[in-house]
């Protein structure tokens, strides 16, 4: 067993460390991911500030978030201050942050919807669309194209991409010209109509005993203390499962989640086109959408 791994200018210690148990995915292998991605990645991650789920022991054992800077914190990851907190944030810049983060035993990533130039106002809106237990994959599917479809008509293009779990996100990128409040208020908005015209198939709230046969719009993640995955990024869950972000085309039944792993992605993502390539050519206001939502 190695004692130690040099990549980027960080001690990847004990690189054969068992991370994933059931795959027998290591540190060094998950060193190994996020520099075959980075390109894919560092777009929706760099200088972003950013929650990480640590799981230093492995993805069974117990894991810990962490988002502001520590003892014990590598020099390859920065931190901002961001306005209405104590204190300062972290935040990935390069490839060597991403080595560090593994470094430190991170195996999610969960970027703000801001960047540290403008730390107060989003550029993303995200609806994670959570099924309840047993309800099929299909059924996520068709939920996530009726909220594109939604979106689409209020003059809003949305993007998609898998959990690394059991739903969807629907990811909307737009100006930074409004407040936190106001991406929240447009995205509860639309979960709350939804439930309303659907309420067989749509809840807006987060209770679990409601939740049976149905699918929560969770319009949550539009908070600063709330984030999401990030794409690309793997999960501590069996299997060592990625969200990917996926074409509209490929929001289809049929569609199976399972298939992007930390194994499988980098192969996947060599063979065919950026499917979120124009995300950051999109310009679009949420003020028209949020009038439209309100009317």
């Amino acid at each position: 067993m190695s004692d130690a791994r040099e990549l980027l200018g960080v001690r990847l210690s004990s690189p054969d460390k068992v991370l994933w148990e059931e795959q027998g995915v290591t540190k060094s292998e998950l060193a190994d991911y996020y520099l075959a991605v980075a390109d894919r990645i560092l777009p929706h991650i760099a200088r972003r500030p950013v929650t990480l789920v640590r799981c230093p022991t492995g993805a069974d054992k117990k894991c810990f978030y962490q988002r502001h800077p520590a003892s014990g914190v590598l020099p390859q990851l920065k931190e901002v201050p961001v306005p209405g907190f104590d204190e300062p944030y972290l935040y990935i810049e390069d490839e060597a942050g991403l080595v560090a983060a593994v470094q430190m035993g991170t195996l999610e990533l969960h970027p703000w919807g801001v960047t540290v130039e403008r730390p107060d106002r989003p550029d993303r809106i995200i609806f994670d669309l959570d099924p309840a237990e047993g309800l099929g994959f299909d059924s996520v599917v068709a939920a996530a194209l009726d909220v594109r479809d939604r979106l689409e008509a209020m003059g809003l293009r949305s993007f998609a991409k898998t959990t690394g779990g059991k739903g969807l996100h629907v990811m909307v990128p737009i100006l930074p010209d409004a407040e936190w409040r106001e991406a929240k208020a447009f995205a509860k908005g639309l979960a709350e109509l939804m439930s309303e015209e659907r309420p067989d198939l749509y809840l807006a709230r987060i209770s679990k005993a409601e939740r049976e046969g149905r699918i929560f719009i969770d319009y949550l993640r539009n908070d600063p203390t709330s984030t999401a995955v990030g794409p690309y990024s793997t999960r501590a869950r069996e299997g060592a499962p990625v969200s990917l972000p996926i074409e509209w085309e490929e929001v289809a039944p049929g569609l199976d989640p399972k298939a992007f792993n930390l194994r499988t992605v980098p192969g996947l993502i060599a063979d065919r086109p950026d499917p979120w390539a124009e995300i950051f050519d999109v310009r679009q206001s949420l003020g028209e959408a949020a009038a439209r939502l309100g009317g």
